[in-house]
């Protein structure tokens, strides 16, 4: 059952990456929109003065979305590869299972990446995007999948 349950996880995982690059794709105006409201640093009023430059490029802006949907993705296919190789052995010994694991773990760093690394960090701390309203609402949503997917790398990367 405790094997199951973190082929599930992953699996979960995988699929939250998937489906966030998916409606990034198919939204990709208004992605871009969200992440061009964000950048320029503009509407920061309880802390008005960064100490670094805001980016207001569209075409900086556009690379910048890409990268955060190839981080999606790669959450997604690096999760997805973990759950497959963990259901190949799943019956096999604890030894096989621990080793299977490696791509799952890597998903869900990848995801800690994304979600904790370039929205938390870099979003929140450097452009300051919980000032906005538009901004606050998408860290509080990373906030909850960085959590979700460092639980589930803890439950994971527990031996066997």
């Amino acid at each position: 059952m405790i094997r199951l349950s973190k082929i599930m996880l992953i699996v979960f995982v995988g699929l939250q990456g998937l489906f966030y690059a998916l409606n990034n794709i198919v939204n990709f105006g208004a992605a871009k929109g969200f992440v061009q409201g964000v950048l320029p640093m503009e509407g920061n009023e309880a802390y008005p003065n960064a100490f670094g430059p805001g980016i207001s490029s569209p075409a900086l802006i556009t690379i910048i979305l890409c990268f955060i949907i190839v981080g999606e993705l790669l959450v997604a296919a690096f999760s997805l590869k973990g759950a497959f190789d963990m259901v190949r052995v799943r019956s096999g010994s604890a030894e096989r299972f621990n080793d299977a694991k490696t791509w799952a773990i890597i998903g869900c760093v990848m995801a800690l990446l994304v979600w904790f690394g370039l929205f938390m960090v870099i979003g929140g701390a450097y452009f300051q995007m919980w000032q906005t309203p538009l901004g606050a609402a998408a860290q509080g949503g990373a906030f909850q999948y960085a959590i979700s997917s460092g639980i589930v790398l803890l439950f994971v990367n527990a031996p066997d």
